[in-house]
């Protein structure tokens, strides 16, 4: 069930949920946690998409372990942060999931909390990327860019070559993200880092796929465009997060998703507490859960998340895709962005974007 702001279920099993509101509505009683919160409730504001399957994986399963409801808010990144920045960090929500950039810039305003394993064990048993330094909370997944094909048209050592963008054979039929989502920055960054001096390069980047613009059937924004113009014939290549191919491929149609050869950027999605979060027991539990062995493999079989616990087991539908990367992609030689850089210059990368690369 999609909660919104205007209208807010609580997930859980209705004997849980008449008991929660008996401790609730007793004022003073032992459900008080003393700040005007409910120590057997939690706020999570999370992404729009895939809520349905969240609530299957991990939302239903938390509640049932821990007695402990959720309510969950949904929201762009954007939307959601721009809501906690108005609030001074006190939105009313307990744990926010949000994107790598949107978190980082975030923590630049004190927007969110830091915490450790003495409040979150299971932080001791996730890849060494998902903690890494520069966030104030955990990566729970993360995202792979490299290019999705059609593969009655390419191979994958073609579609892995980033020249394939610049070849007139296929002019009008590729796609590229645009900056603002999620996979146009790690394309950007993975072009600066094969062609220029680094991933930050945005001059050479600019330059580069700037050049390939007239091949360029669209700057798409949305996975639904871009799933579309593949499967309608349109493309038969684009720059892509690899999750987009997961139903694809396994729906049979002759799509595949492969990493560039170079230039091999990854995403993170993180949960982050709020410096305003009313029931930060509830909140540590609830990031502790997510964290797990049960729930990161529940949620990389019915999500389709890339699961960052060591332990947990990578479904068939997704090794379909990637293959071996998920097991390490570090090793794989993928890299995540560093914020102190992104986040600064978000802003005039995006202009520059739309004004020296998608209106050529």
């Amino acid at each position: 069930m999609i909660r919104t702001r205007t209208s807010r279920v609580f997930a859980a099993s209705a004997a849980v949920a008449a008991t929660a509101l008996v401790v609730t509505g007793c004022s003073g009683g032992s459900g008080d946690s003393g700040d005007g919160g409910s120590s057997d409730s939690i706020v999570v504001s999370a992404f729009p998409f895939g809520v349905e399957q969240f609530q299957e994986a991990i939302v239903d399963p938390f509640t049932e372990k821990t007695g402990i409801t959720v309510e969950i808010e949904t929201g762009s990144n954007a939307d959601r942060l721009s809501q906690l920045q108005l609030a001074g960090g006190d939105a009313g929500i307990d744990v926010m999931l949000i994107s790598d950039t949107f978190a980082a810039s975030g923590q630049e305003q004190d927007l969110f909390q830091d915490f450790d394993e003495s409040d979150v064990p299971n932080l001791a048993k996730i890849a060494d990327f998902a903690v890494e330094e520069g966030y104030d909370g955990p990566a729970y997944s993360y995202q792979l860019n490299g290019t999705l094909y059609n593969t009655d048209e390419l191979d994958a050592a073609q579609a892995a070559d980033w020249s394939l963008y610049a070849d007139s054979a296929y002019s009008g039929r590729l796609a590229f993200p645009d900056i603002a989502v999620t996979a146009g920055q790690l394309a950007v960054s993975g072009v600066a880092s094969t062609f220029g001096d680094g991933p930050y390069d945005i001059d050479t980047a600019y330059t580069t796929i700037g050049g390939w613009a007239p091949n360029i059937l669209q700057f798409y924004s949305s996975s639904t465009e871009v799933t579309n113009l593949l499967t309608q014939g349109e493309i038969v290549a684009a720059d892509a997060l690899s999750g987009f191919a997961t139903t694809l491929v396994a729906s049979g149609e002759p799509v595949a998703w492969t990493a560039p050869a170079e230039g091999r950027y990854m995403a993170t999605n993180r949960a982050m507490i709020p410096s305003g979060a009313k029931n930060l027991e509830g909140a540590y539990a609830f990031i502790d859960y997510l964290l797990s062995v049960e729930a990161q493999t529940a949620s990389a079989e019915i999500v389709g998340d890339l699961p960052v616990a060591l332990d947990a087991t990578i479904p068939a539908e997704i090794t379909a895709v990637v293959g071996d990367i998920a097991a390490d992609p570090i090793a794989a030689g993928y890299a995540t962005l560093d914020p102190a850089e992104v986040v600064p210059n978000r802003a005039q990368w995006v202009e520059r974007f739309a004004r020296e690369v998608a209106s050529r």
